[in-house]
């Protein structure tokens, strides 16, 4: 089988390229070809898949029995990916997100036959209306499409707090091994699933070539649901410190770092269980075979290997020394005024 993955070198696609290899499937990336540390055996085709043009000159006539989209975000990834595979492939698959479905969850686990809404996330809305246009062009035009929808994925390179940094993630580290107290959202009984990039490889790389995934959409994702605090608490475990926790409401949070609102508003702060029955009647193979606690120690393992790993957000962690205190002065401010009334 030879598949085409377009990006190809990110966090959920490195993973499946790794699995795909593995399982002698032959790989082609569709990138610019700039990272140096591309997975033998994988050929790439250098162009930004953004410029068509380019895009189409790097394809020339090649054709593919499944090609992934893991850069498609906007309804005009869309409408690109037909007019550049419509007639190359036998499977066109986009990666979506578990951000797509109704928020507030009314019940979990949820399927994938559950209301597509999100409000308060641009881009959750983006990734539902690339969907319905995928969806469109399978009922319409016969594309032989699937949807895949990944919940909260990570690998060795992350750290998956709700309040983090996403390009210096260590920030979070050097905070708890400073002593220094981390943000977490709510009360911390929200429930949140996570999952490996090398689990989420499983169950896309076995969705692929099988013509009877062909216009479905399939959650893939762990079976593990968390609590925030468990996670924090796993995450001070693994870096060997014990927690210190503040737990301030999304709302309040949002407002002072208004940008994780989307992110926290949208998606962390609500509790996130699914249902991927359907997808393990498809790929029976696919499992959680590494659970967070196991995860989170391999990603702080990765970082104590190299000291040039630990990057710090010094601007961002100065913000959030600065609503800490913040938001203790003002619970005191607000005792000291209600026992002054009462």
């Amino acid at each position: 089988m030879r598949v085409l993955f377009v990006g190809g070198t990110g966090l959920i696609s490195s993973a499946c390229t790794d699995l795909a290899v593995d399982r002698g499937i032959e790989v082609v990336h569709l990138n610019r070809g700039t990272r140096p540390d591309r997975r033998p055996g994988v050929s790439t085709l250098h162009a930004d898949a953004r410029d068509e043009a380019a895009a189409l000159a790097a394809l020339a006539d090649r054709r593919f029995d499944a090609v992934v989209d893991f850069i498609a975000f906007r309804p005009d990834d869309i409408e690109r990916d037909l007019r550049l595979f419509r007639d190359r492939t036998d499977q066109l698959v986009f990666v979506s997100s578990a951000t797509v479905y109704e928020k507030p969850l009314r019940q979990w686990p949820v399927r994938e036959d559950w209301p597509l809404a999100n409000p308060r996330w641009e881009y959750a809305r983006d990734k539902i209306a690339c969907e319905e246009r995928l969806t469109r062009a399978f009922r319409d035009e016969g594309i032989p499409a699937t949807i895949v929808r990944p919940s909260h994925t990570y690998d060795h390179r992350s750290i998956p707090l709700a309040v983090r940094s996403l390009q210096r993630p260590f920030t979070s580290i050097a905070r708890m091994r400073a002593g220094k107290p981390v943000i977490i959202p709510g009360d911390g009984s929200s429930l949140w699933t996570l999952t490996h990039a090398r689990d989420f490889a499983v169950g896309l790389v076995g969705l692929l070539g099988r013509p009877q995934a062909i216009g479905h959409a399939f959650n893939i994702m762990s079976d593990e649901a968390l609590t925030w605090d468990e996670i924090y608490g796993e995450t001070a475990a693994a870096a060997g410190v014990e927690l210190r926790a503040v737990h301030m409401t999304s709302e309040f949070i949002a407002d002072c770092l208004p940008d994780i609102r989307g992110r926290l508003l949208g998606d962390a702060s609500v509790s996130s269980v699914f249902d991927t029955r359907k997808l393990k009647r498809y790929v029976p193979d696919f499992r959680q075979a590494i659970p967070f606690a196991q995860g989170i120690r391999q990603s702080i393992a990765w970082f104590d290997a190299d000291p040039a790993r630990q990057e710090v957000d010094v601007e961002l962690d100065a913000r959030w020394d600065h609503l800490i205190s913040a938001y203790e002065r003002g619970l005191d401010y607000a005792r000291t005024m209600f026992r002054s009334t009462t």
